[in-house]
């Protein structure tokens, strides 16, 4: 199978996720900016968790223009990422109304870790099927972002439980550095 049929599917589950996240923002209820304050925190994490899904889709769009075609394997290996990114609308949602609270935003990093961990199993299988010479292969090369990012994700679900705003800063920052824009000590260079 060619790779614009499963881009076309991942794109159309990918702009369902962030449709979903923006429906369960809630209007405020009143006119003045004070009345913006309630819904802050489900806004704010509403805006991290577009970004994550903006680079896991602009992610994707690279990686599968690096791939020839998709095997058996690749379409379950997608399947799986698409998986851990629709849940994140769940864990957003109930990590902004609960102000940032312990679990759930210790939850939040989990499902980050785990969509991190699948799109990790999706490069591996892209490579064990067109080899370690292939395109995306040299690409990665050690692939610094993909294993700070998960390192990041899990020192953050332990943060969770001692400090949000630290668990909460490291997945802004875990952000910031697997986009690209962040200082170069993320990226490797």
């Amino acid at each position: 199978m060619k790779t614009n049929r499963l881009e076309a599917f991942s794109d159309g589950v990918i702009a369902i996720i962030i449709t979903i996240m923006v429906l369960n923002l809630k209007v405020p209820h009143g006119t003045s900016v004070v009345a913006l304050a309630p819904v802050l925190p489900v806004f704010l994490n509403y805006a991290l968790s577009f970004v994550y899904i903006g680079i896991y889709w602009n992610n994707h769009h690279h990686l599968l223009h690096a791939t020839r075609q998709v095997s058996s394997a690749m379409m379950w290996a997608n399947l799986h990422l698409l998986f851990w990114l629709s849940l994140i609308p769940f864990v957003t949602g109930w990590m902004g109304e609960n102000h940032f609270a312990a679990v759930p935003t210790a939850l939040y990093g989990g499902v980050l870790l785990m969509a991190a961990i699948a799109y990790f199993i999706l490069q591996w299988s892209i490579i064990l099927d067109q080899g370690s010479d292939s395109l995306l292969a040299g690409a990665l090369g050690r692939d610094i972002k993909g294993k700070f990012s998960m390192l990041g994700y899990a020192a953050a679900i332990a943060l969770a439980f001692f400090n949000h705003w630290f668990a909460d800063g490291l997945y802004i920052l875990i952000a910031r550095c697997v986009a690209g824009t962040g200082p170069a000590h993320c990226t490797g260079a």
